[in-house]
């Protein structure tokens, strides 16, 4: 395989995982839905910023650490489930998740920023892709293992920020829409609180069955 074939293969791998629903996903619906399109970007760069995160620790070995202890990846799997389902049960229990006051109980630009970046940092599903997935992805014969992380970090941001990206200006520019109906939009928060729930369960159990 050539290496550029080998990069569209791993360009369609992280597609295909970044494009099916997850709690990344679900966080950026949820801040844009109340916040608008500039709430819900900035949860954008978080989960970005994450992301980067994630890539560095693969490459300086965190992947190798969690394969020889098991159990350090099964607590992160169960704080990461924890606080995406404490975010998820905040949404439900919210009284005005998406009233006429955005102001009121919309996060600052860097509150919204940390918590997607944490969001990303604690994702399950993001620690099984760099033990699994990414490491086959790094090889000897195309050069420097720094220059090609970098490479598929730019990759992965790129797609997460397309992907994300229009799914929170899609959903911030609904915001006019809901607020004029309110029944329509609490019950559209209930359910991104419902998915945040659901979603921190299932990868929970999902990601300690396959270690």
């Amino acid at each position: 395989m050539t290496h550029y074939a080998h990069l569209w293969l791993f360009f369609l791998m992280v597609f295909g995982i970044i494009a099916l629903p997850g709690m990344d996903m679900a966080f950026v619906l949820s801040n844009a839905l109340v916040g608008g399109r500039r709430s819900g970007l900035y949860a954008v760069a978080g989960i970005v910023a994450g992301g980067v995160c994630h890539v560095v620790a693969g490459v300086l070995g965190l992947g190798l650490v969690l394969r020889w202890v098991p159990g350090l990846l099964n607590i992160l799997l169960l704080a990461g489930a924890a606080y995406i389902a404490w975010i998820g049960v905040a949404v439900l229990r919210s009284q005005s998740a998406m009233g006429p006051l955005p102001a009121v109980g919309t996060p600052p630009p860097g509150v919204i920023f940390r918590r997607a970046m944490l969001t990303c940092l604690m994702n399950p599903k993001a620690y099984l892709f760099m033990l699994a997935i990414f490491p086959q992805f790094l090889r000897v014969e195309y050069g420097s293992v720094w220059v090609q992380a970098v490479v598929l970090g730019g990759i992965i941001a790129l797609t997460q920020t397309a992907v994300y990206g229009l799914w929170a200006l899609a959903a911030g520019s609904s915001r006019a829409w809901l607020e004029s109906r309110p029944r329509t939009a609490n019950a559209m928060a209930r359910g991104v609180g419902g998915v945040l729930v659901l979603g921190a369960v299932w990868t929970a159990v999902q990601g300690w069955n396959a270690v």
